[in-house]
């Protein structure tokens, strides 16, 4: 009798420790990394890249439901006063008419789950709106209409708890010549005479026609004398240029053949915005912190004025097996930021958890019908 008690209460001890399982696997697992200036947390922010949400069984009903539940487990652990998703909010948002994105909006608000009572921006991301070829500023503008905090050209300025924050459209200052990129100059430039007011207490006058240059060569022509790391947290979808940093190279990682672009243009030689728009940045800007993506892996990066880059891995397994997310601190000083950077399950460690269910089940079954074939055999 005990030996049958106890194979009928294997399946529910099987079904169980799989709940718990999932449970466990679900809530991150985070890590403080080491900054030029590390603190003690005080504020947090949630910052991760945006999932990609394209349609089918297999990331509807597996990959969609898990990313649900690590944003809702991610909520309750990391208890953040804001979200910020980087870019690629869709896997094919430049092919998708209107009437398709909308679902996709949808379903990315249903994945975000708890975090839609918060404050959250978006940056667009060069799956959202496309490559150099297919940029189209109608388009963009009705993609950004429909994100929260962002401009007709996708790029917006905020602040929350006396942090301001500045995001960009990177995708623009990759494509040369193009109208969307002189409206990304625009900011820029907005947010320079900001800075200068901010620190001087005067207006300075500016007339925007003049100022704007017909090729990235004039971007180096415009100088803050603000010192480095004064100005506002960064946001944008393509790291800035870091080529003296053989670990974070986007060349030393599988991100092209991995995303798939392919034909000419600017993703054949870089992954980064261009040297010259990133001097125009920091000369600009003076970004306290930078906050980047696209290259789907972490990496703590800090450019030669000591200014800091923190380009987030992607939490999609459409992207990596081992999804990730940063969570950023920020501090009384404009340098002081903690980050922290958290990991999801592996999605081959998922499935092989549920293969090894099945089969366990399976091999149930066949033990507890031996007995029946037995006796039908004879």
């Amino acid at each position: 009798m005990g030996a049958i008690a106890w194979s009928s209460l294997l399946p529910l001890i099987i079904v169980s420790s799989l709940i718990m399982y999932e449970e466990w696997v679900s809530t991150p697992s985070c890590k403080i990394i080491p900054g030029p200036d590390p603190h003690e947390n005080e504020l947090g922010r949630g910052t991760e890249d945006g999932g990609n949400c394209p349609a089918g069984y297999l990331n509807r009903y597996f990959r969609d439901y898990y990313m649900a539940k690590f944003f809702r487990k991610s909520f309750h652990s990391v208890n953040p006063d804001m979200l910020l998703v980087l870019g690629d909010v869709s896997a094919k948002g430049s092919e998708l008419t209107r009437s398709h994105w909308l679902p996709v909006l949808n379903q990315f608000d249903q994945m975000l789950g708890p975090f839609l009572g918060l404050p959250f921006h978006v940056t667009l991301g060069d799956r959202d709106v496309g490559e150099c070829s297919g940029l189209n500023p109608k388009s963009v503008n009705w993609i950004a209409g429909n994100l929260p905090g962002l401009d007709s050209a996708g790029c917006g300025a905020f602040e929350i708890s006396n942090v301001s924050f500045v995001s960009l459209n990177a995708v623009a200052l990759l494509c040369g010549n193009n109208k969307l990129r002189f409206s990304v100059e625009k900011v820029i430039e907005r947010e320079r005479i900001d800075l200068r007011m901010d620190e001087e207490g005067t207006a300075e006058a500016i007339n925007y026609s003049g100022k704007f240059s017909e090729t990235y060569n004039d971007f180096a022509g415009r100088e803050n004398d603000m010192p480095s790391g004064s100005g506002p947290v960064l946001l944008l979808h393509f790291p800035l240029d870091r080529r003296d940093d053989s670990k974070c190279s986007p060349e030393s990682s599988n991100t092209r053949e991995s995303r798939g672009f392919l034909g000419p243009g600017p993703y054949d030689l870089s992954h980064t915005v261009p040297p010259n728009a990133t001097e125009y940045i920091f000369q600009s800007i003076k970004p306290s912190i930078i906050f980047s993506a696209h290259t789907h892996e972490f990496c703590d990066h800090t450019h030669p004025d000591g200014t800091r880059e923190v380009t987030v891995s992607a939490m999609t397994w459409k992207a990596r097996d081992d999804p990730g997310f940063v969570v950023a601190s920020f501090h009384g000083n404009r340098r002081g930021v903690s980050v922290s950077y958290c990991s999801l399950a592996r999605e081959s460690h998922i499935l092989l958890a549920y293969a090894s269910v099945l089969v366990l089940l399976s091999s149930f079954v066949l033990v507890a019908n031996i007995p029946q074939w037995r006796s039908l055999n004879h």
